[in-house]
């Protein structure tokens, strides 16, 4: 989880966001490069960063939380699966070994009407 403050602390740093120290931070290469190149969009995007950097990290918690939540779903769908086959297997097998059990009986029985 990323913070708020440190997040404005590095806006701080980075000359008043000119320098897109914040944009690292949270991930954002590409624009943290634009922003050194060209001193934050000449000043007006690190005004705007100030403004909208509280919800830029609420944004990206948000997404890592998504992520986790969906990892975590899909292990435990991979797990059920995995699960369900295992007992589809289970009963395939117990079919076929009540099948062979009917067919020796039924092989006996047959032995012994042919003995008799």
């Amino acid at each position: 989880m990323k913070s708020k403050g440190t997040a404005y602390l590095l806006w701080l740093i980075s000359i008043f966001g000119w320098l897109g120290f914040h944009h690292f931070y949270l991930g954002k290469v590409g624009k943290g490069i634009i922003w050194i190149l060209t001193g934050g969009v000449f000043g007006l995007g690190s005004l705007i960063d100030l403004f909208t950097l509280g919800s830029a990290v609420d944004n990206y918690n948000t997404n890592k939380e998504l992520k986790t939540i969906r990892a975590a779903s899909m292990a435990a769908a991979t797990s059920a699966s995995s699960a369900a086959a295992a007992t589809v297997a289970s009963l395939a097998t117990n079919k076929a070994t009540s099948k062979q059990s009917e067919s020796k009986e039924l092989n006996s029985q047959k032995e012994d009407d042919l003995a008799k």
